[in-house]
């Protein structure tokens, strides 16, 4: 929500001092419809016709994302340790054949369900289970499999910053989009040159209202939304991070308790449990049990 506030500041403080220095919002408001009817649909179309319908969707999905904040909250990293944390000592104890039925259906599974909400993760699914299947393939070497887990961590990441780095060219683009707007302005304005200087003045004016708005979308509007995106995926990221750093812990032969342990401290600091917070949400999940 605090881009929308944001966006409420910026509109109050550039209109409010613009009418409070004795701009008249008549002109500008005469132009909008037309020059945002050019700028934006440049705009959108460019956009288009660079990317692919899936990466359209992503970016749709992306301007919810910036509302919404970040996906994974500091619950879900406790429910991931303690999800990790049973895995990890089920695998210690009897072996990866005890952990055949959770990998192979994880939608089936007594202990995937319990953390609903990371269940719904394909992706956070599909590393952990894919994970656990290299060490039945007998693929243990913590370096080789810390690179393969890379791999994919990094194909996913360069996916989702798909929506912002296609959002941040359209915020480079919208200022040389204003200037054609504008220059359309003036050719108009020129061909009426006839007209008395009130009215040509007005006409000028309303042809600068096209940069004025291409330089204004861009650095006001667009290009927040763009970094906001990335800063929302590069964090939500970092959880898959920590499933990476407990597996690599496990092929170490670390307890199932500092292997979670390793984990909780890759954990952004606004979101990291605390060590005590841990211990008791571990003892909880056990009691259960």
């Amino acid at each position: 929500m605090t881009i929308l506030l944001g966006f409420i500041l910026i509109l109050g403080m550039v209109f409010g001092g613009y009418m409070l220095s004795g701009g008249e919002m008549g002109i500008i408001m005469h132009a909008l419809p037309f020059e945002g009817m050019m700028i934006g649909g440049a705009a959108l179309g460019s956009f288009i016709a660079a990317n692919s319908f899936a990466n359209l969707k992503g970016a749709g999905k992306g301007l919810l994302k910036t509302m919404k904040g970040p996906k994974w909250k500091p619950a879900d990293y406790i429910d991931l340790l303690n999800l990790m944390y049973t895995l990890a000592r089920m695998y210690q104890q009897n072996g990866i054949l005890s952990l055949d039925e959770h990998i192979e259906k994880p939608m089936e599974s007594s202990i995937f369900s319990q953390y609903p909400k990371l269940q719904n993760d394909h992706f956070a699914i599909d590393l952990i289970t894919d994970s656990f299947r290299m060490l039945a393939l007998q693929f243990d070497d913590p370096y080789q499999a810390e690179d393969v887990i890379n791999r994919k961590l990094k194909k996913h990441h360069h996916e989702a910053l798909v929506a912002p780095h296609g959002l941040t060219t359209v915020s480079d683009a919208l200022p040389a989009i204003g200037i054609v707007a504008a220059v359309l302005g003036v050719i108009k304005t020129m061909s009426s040159i006839d007209k008395p200087p009130a009215v040509l003045g007005a006409m000028i004016g309303g042809a600068l209202v096209g940069t004025f708005l291409g330089v204004f979308l861009a650095y006001c509007f667009v290009s927040p939304i763009a970094n906001r995106l990335q800063a929302i995926e590069d964090q939500d990221g970092i959880y898959y991070g920590v499933i990476r750093d407990i597996f690599i812990a496990i092929l170490h032969n670390h307890s199932p308790a500092i292997c979670t342990e390793i984990g909780r401290g890759n954990i952004p600091t606004s979101l990291q449990p605390t060590f005590y917070e841990m211990e008791e949400a571990r003892q909880n999940m056990q009691a259960a049990a």
